[in-house]
């Protein structure tokens, strides 16, 4: 699934180079983009108590990406256990692939105040596949 959107200046160094920890933001802002799209809007999720926090990421980057330029996020899913899922974020500029990365996030349930990992539940799991990539 893809998600875009212009690198706005504030997120680049005096060069117009986005600073890197940028890129975790981005990630973070596709997973929710992309949960959005598969009918699990955030704000829905809290309202029912339900969150999926993140656990693990990791990016690498391979070319700059630049002040005003349109980039297209690809998200696909990698892993899906149990309680936890990878997704997986490839950043482009046109035909250039920028950067890479992957999130590792858990379905947790916030009732009673402490966040407690669950099962994902099946309708979640068979949307996830959809889009799954085997990584």
């Amino acid at each position: 699934m893809e998600y875009q959107f212009k690198i706005p200046f504030g997120d680049t160094d005096a060069a117009g180079i986005v600073y890197y920890p940028n890129y975790y933001r981005y990630m973070d802002n596709a997973t929710h983009e992309f949960f959005e799209k598969i009918g699990y809007p955030t704000e829905e999720m809290l309202e029912k108590k339900q969150a999926i926090p993140l656990l693990e990421s990791h990016c690498n980057f391979f070319a700059p990406g630049r002040f005003h330029r349109i980039i297209t996020v690809k998200t696909s899913v990698g892993e899906i256990r149990d309680k936890v899922f990878k997704l997986i974020h490839q950043f482009k500029d046109q035909d250039t692939v920028i950067a890479e990365g992957y999130e590792v996030r858990a379905w947790v349930s916030l009732d009673g105040g402490k966040p407690k990992a669950q099962p994902i539940p099946e309708e979640l799991k068979h949307k996830l596949q959809r889009y799954q990539t085997g990584g």
